[in-house]
């Protein structure tokens, strides 16, 4: 599926109708370059899933948690520091998944370690005003993901 952001607010939209999909043990991954829009999705899709907390690229720390007010956590990585897939997986991953949702900046210099079934965003900078945003789904939990989505954010089924 294709989306065209027009704006920065136009992306958090679309990751607040993301956000709210997500349950524990979903990986969506992104990929793009600096300044596509990666870390201003992120911010939607926290704040759709129902963080209260400040989002911000965990550049420097590698990964961020935010919290719902149940106590619910979601985790953001951001893969760009790391050298290898290899010291992916030494952040354990599997721990994170279990207890939340995991979103993934920079997901391509990971893939080895990535699950199998994921949802992956490849965001495109255009312009200072567009983003192009092509999301894909592996996976059957995946594809109702995207499908339900698509019709949060177009209104067709």
């Amino acid at each position: 599926m294709e989306f065209i952001s027009r704006s920065a607010e136009q992306t958090r939209r679309a990751g607040m109708r993301l956000g709210a999909l997500l349950q524990a043990g979903d990986v969506v991954c992104l990929a793009g370059e600096l300044g596509s829009g990666k870390t201003t999705l992120v911010q939607g899709i926290a704040a759709g899933w129902g963080s209260l907390d400040a989002v911000s690229s965990p550049t420097f720390v590698l990964v961020n948690m935010y919290r719902q007010p149940k106590g619910r956590q979601l985790f953001h990585l951001d893969t760009y520091r790391l050298t290898s897939a290899a010291e992916a997986e030494d952040l354990d991953l599997d721990n994170m998944l279990e207890a939340g949702p995991l979103v993934i900046e920079w997901a391509d210099r990971i893939q080895e370690v990535l699950p199998g079934e994921r949802l992956w965003v490849a965001l495109r900078w255009v312009d200072d005003s567009q983003r192009d945003l092509l999301i894909s789904a592996r996976g059957r939990r995946y594809q109702s993901l995207l499908l339900e989505f698509r019709r949060r954010v177009f209104g067709v089924p």
